[in-house]
């Protein structure tokens, strides 16, 4: 009886009991793994989770009881029945082993060729150690060929030997009835067979080939796809179609050369290329109206064909690999035709929408060649030497021949004969320069300066002219940008530097007064209001000091009493305008006296009654008698 392991109880029904505790009654898990592979374990619990009772064995043990023989537990292994025998016919039948090789054939009565090379296959048959070679059969060669060993053993050496597998190889030379054959390869199942028994195998050679046959043999022959092209329908759509582009040939990189234009021509009818010359008027070339006459133009050569004599030979389909179509010429890019690189820049209406329905190119914009002028070097003027003018001295470096600088000519007709005079004095550290006076005179027309010195008696100073018509510089100007004096520097107290000396204005005239009233705004207040001042001074005194001298004077008297009545008498005379700028036209030094001729020849000129006996006595009474004559008195009975 079993008796029941809780509690010693015999296992019968009423005397085992149910241990409420246990809940798991699954087996324990026998299948496990490590480091990634499955591994069996032995159970250390059994069903409800109790213990095994029995011992667990480690690895160690285990494996070296699995190493004992359990010779002492099941006694001597019993000897295994041998194999049956199989006979060499049986078990290579139908197996054979196949080298590629060729043997050297001399040909001693031909010319054409001193020996031939035979390929032939070279059979080893394993069931009974025989071989044989044969030769493939190649068509029309002339020569017997097939088998040319039939099957048997084959004798290695004079003494009997015969041939065994273990004799061939790859890369070796075997000789059968006195030929020798070269064996250069052999197919997969002789080479793992071979490779089975534990020999090494010769790397593969090539297989030689027979220069006679190869020279024989006959190019492939090539079959040409005929075109579907239909060049009567492309000569039928595009007849009188002809794409217009215009170029240009740049050659300004070598001497003497220059940009020329051309006009381009494609004709998409027979695909040919036509370029004219573009000529103006008096270019110096000769009006020829083709630089290249209508022709296929090549774009690709083929490569024996570069050294072909294009200019005598015409050139073919044979030796071009591709022509210039229409697609090549694009407004934008460069072209090169006969050596010459040309640039097209332009194309007309009907090239524009060509392109635009046959190849989808909407953008063909006009390129702008036109080469922008270089900005003028700008010409400097050297230093100024001090000669002449500046202007004047400028026009040797604008012209080979100087010409005069041009002048205001407008400005001259509306101040022809218009002189401002002045009186001045010099400013100088020298006692005898004090009593000086100079007579400047401006020339409204030209904007020069005369100085005239009237000569003193006993004064130890030539007079006369000090100085020529000249445009006179202010002291502060620079060379390049010269400043002149002009009519607004010229006022009572005004100091003038001329080349160095300066002159200080004293007084002026009354027409000086009468110009600047009437051009006001080209002088400042100040200059104005001092010249007038200075007048109304002269004014003044002047008539006290006229009728104090008339009283003393009777020769003063009688000439304002005969000015009074020429005036009276000929106040109705046309003679008497511009009579005072008539004589200062003529009074260069500005003096007040003119000579006996020139006066009678103004006086002529301008209808004045000189046979008048009033004018006669008048020219009397102002007469000098160095031969010339006071026209200041004289024109004041012409004045009103």
């Amino acid at each position: 009886m079993v008796s029941n392991p809780v509690h010693g109880l015999p296992l019968l029904p009423g005397t085992s009991f149910k241990d409420s505790t246990k809940t798991a009654f699954h087996r324990s898990q026998t299948l496990g793994y490590r480091n990634g592979y499955a591994i069996v374990r032995r159970p250390t619990v059994g069903i409800g989770g109790d213990r095994l009772q029995f011992n667990q064995l480690s690895q160690a043990v285990l494996d070296e009881l699995a190493s004992k023989a359990p010779v002492l537990t099941y006694g001597q292994p019993k000897q295994a029945p041998p194999a049956d025998f199989i006979p060499a016919h049986v078990a290579f039948d139908k197996k054979v082993l196949k080298f590629d090789a060729y043997f050297q054939e001399d040909v001693p009565m031909s010319t054409e060729e001193q020996y031939r090379i035979r390929q032939v296959n070279i059979y080893y048959y394993l069931e009974d150690d025989s071989m044989s070679v044969i030769e493939p059969v190649v068509e029309n060669s002339g020569i017997p060929q097939g088998k040319l060993i039939k099957r048997q053993r084959l004798a290695k050496n004079d003494r009997g030997d015969h041939y065994h597998w273990k004799d061939l190889n790859r890369g070796i030379n075997i000789t059968i009835y006195g030929k020798t054959f070269r064996v250069v390869d052999c197919d997969q199942f002789t080479q793992v067979f071979l490779e089975s028994q534990g020999i090494e195998l010769n790397p593969p050679e090539k297989m030689a080939l027979d220069p006679y046959t190869e020279l024989r043999k006959q190019p492939l022959r090539k079959y040409v796809t005929p075109s579907d092209f239909d060049q009567l329908k492309q000569f039928l759509t595009f007849d009188k179609q002809v794409l217009r582009f215009y170029a240009i040939w740049d050659d300004t990189d070598s001497m003497y050369g220059e940009c020329r234009t051309y006009i381009i021509h494609y004709y998409l009818m027979d695909d040919t290329v036509e370029i004219r010359e573009v000529h103006e008027r008096n270019d110096g070339r000769d009006p020829f109206p083709l630089l290249m006459n209508r022709q296929r133009m090549p774009k690709v050569l083929v490569e024996n064909a570069k050294n072909f004599p294009q200019c005598v030979l015409e050139i073919s389909d044979q030796e071009v690999l591709e022509w210039y179509t229409a697609k090549d010429f694009i407004v934008g890019k460069s072209l090169t035709v006969l050596g010459r690189t040309f640039f097209i820049y332009d194309c007309d209406p009907f090239t524009r929408r060509y392109y635009k329905e046959k190849f989808g190119i909407t953008d063909l914009p006009r390129i702008d060649v036109n080469k922008q002028e270089p900005p003028p070097v700008k010409q400097e003027l050297p230093p100024y030497n001090g000669f002449g003018l500046v202007e004047d001295s400028a026009q040797n470096c604008f012209a080979l021949i100087p010409k005069a600088p041009k002048k205001d000519v407008i400005k001259m007709l509306v101040n022809d004969n218009k002189v401002l005079r002045y009186l001045a004095a010099l400013e100088s550290p020298i006692p005898e320069d004090k009593d000086r006076r100079f007579v400047f005179s401006y020339f409204l027309a030209t904007d020069m300066i005369s100085i005239f010195e009237p000569p003193v008696r006993n004064s130890g100073i030539i007079g006369g002219k000090y100085l020529g018509r000249t445009k006179v510089v202010k002291p502060y100007s620079t060379v390049d940008n010269p400043i002149y004096y002009g009519p607004s520097d010229f006022f009572i107290g005004a100091v003038i530097e001329v080349f160095g000396h300066r002159f200080i204005i004293l007084d002026t005239d009354e027409y000086v007064l009468k110009y600047m009233e009437s051009n006001a705004a080209q002088y400042s207040p100040e200059a104005l209001a001092s010249v007038q001042k200075h007048v109304r001074k002269l004014e003044a005194p002047a008539s006290e000091s006229e009728s104090k001298q008339t009283e003393k004077d009777p020769g003063v008297q009688e000439l304002e009493a005969l000015i009074d009545t020429v005036q009276n008498q000929l106040k109705d005379h046309s003679c008497k305008d511009n009579i005072r700028e008539a004589f200062q036209i003529y009074d260069k030094e500005a003096s007040g006296y003119v000579d006996r001729d020139m006066f009678f020849k103004i006086c002529e000129s301008l209808n004045v009654p000189v046979d008048d006996s009033l004018v006669k006595e008048l020219i009397r009474m102002c007469s000098h008698g160095e031969g010339k004559i006071n026209y200041y008195n004289f024109v004041r009975a012409f004045s009103n």
